[in-house]
């Protein structure tokens, strides 16, 4: 049987991430309630954002991997989005049955309004918070991520 003993980073880190995971868990809550009126939860938000942000319109797949999410969760939740009249499918010249997913004008006036709910939202939770800080846990949590990627396209390759 392997040693399973950590070093203290092992130890700090193993800390931090069950923090992480109950922050993930209040952090949807409340992004839920904060959109609830708007017909959003924090999923479609999230996926609102990531076409938003896109610089082109983009298939469900590439959105998935954009969010580091299933393709099948975020097809389900861009079909309800689209059912709403949030998002609309224009033609893929590249790929013929993977249709491209682009914003709709009801779609922005939903998203803007989540930004301007958003905006005082996370201006409370800043608050008493150093920016060194909050860059310096940035950096780190793109680190873990940046590893667990490759973790995962190791994995793939293998």
């Amino acid at each position: 049987m392997p040693d399973s003993k950590r070093t203290p980073a092992g130890d700090a880190l193993t800390d931090l991430v069950l923090d992480l995971f109950r922050l993930n868990s209040r952090m949807l809550t409340s992004g839920d309630r904060l959109v609830a009126d708007l017909g959003l939860t924090s999923a479609r938000w999230q996926i609102l954002g990531a076409v938003v942000t896109a610089e082109r319109p983009q298939p469900v797949a590439w959105l998935a991997r954009d969010l580091g999410a299933s393709r099948q969760n975020v097809q389900r939740i861009v079909n309800d989005l689209h059912r709403e009249g949030l998002v609309a499918f224009e033609a893929n010249p590249h790929h013929q049955r993977a249709q491209l997913v682009v914003l709709t004008d009801k779609g922005r006036q939903t998203f803007d309004a989540a930004m301007h709910l958003q905006a005082p939202w996370i201006e409370n939770l800043a608050d008493g918070l150093l920016v060194e800080d909050i860059n310096t846990t940035h950096r780190i949590m793109t680190a873990l991520r940046k590893k667990l990627e490759g973790n995962d396209e190791a994995e793939e390759q293998a």
